[in-house]
């Protein structure tokens, strides 16, 4: 068993993928959806804004990821960063993950996720532009309790996993959960 130290990183230094979910395994619509109920917030604010996405830009540091780093809530983007390596390109895939979270009220993992378990694709049944949207790891609602979805918090830059796992620990050490 390896010992976790605060902030959700394993003892050497190596951060942590969460608690629920086996690193090397995919996982289910089920784990995702209890993920997503399980990650709420009491309010946001734009303090809160910038102390999570100053988190996940630590983190990202702490990795070396060339990734980018966005947060909007109510359609205003209250946090964007672009760390060493990333390329407007991030920029498009934050836009398009962002949207799908929007759209669906679901993390973009999740919502790819779902059409998956369906034997389909996003792309082939979402009857959406790809261009536009991109049901690919990476952007999770922000969810205020009582409230609902007001925003999301992105990276973009590693696989859609690693994407999607990266956000999730941030907010797992930011909520204290």
């Amino acid at each position: 068993m390896t010992s976790q130290k605060p902030g959700g990183h394993k003892a050497g230094g190596q951060p942590s993928l969460g608690p629920r979910i086996a690193p090397e395994l995919t996982p289910s619509v089920e784990e995702l959806e209890a993920e997503q109920r399980h990650l709420v917030f009491p309010q946001f604010s734009h303090d809160d804004a910038w102390t999570l996405g100053s988190l996940l830009v630590e983190l990202a540091r702490e990795r070396q990821a060339p990734v980018a780093v966005d947060i909007h809530r109510a359609g205003q983007q209250l946090f964007h960063a672009a760390l060493p390596g990333s390329t407007p390109d991030n920029d498009a895939w934050i836009d398009r993950k962002r949207r799908v979270v929007e759209r669906y009220g679901a993390s973009s993992y999740l919502v790819g996720a779902r059409f998956r378990a369906k034997g389909t694709t996003f792309e082939d049944d979402s009857r959406l532009d790809p261009g536009t949207y991109a049901a690919h790891g990476g952007s999770f609602p922000i969810t205020v309790e009582g409230v609902g979805v007001i925003g999301a918090v992105t990276v973009s830059g590693l696989p859609q996993l690693q994407d999607h796992r990266m956000v999730v620990e941030a907010l797992e050490i930011f909520l204290k959960v």
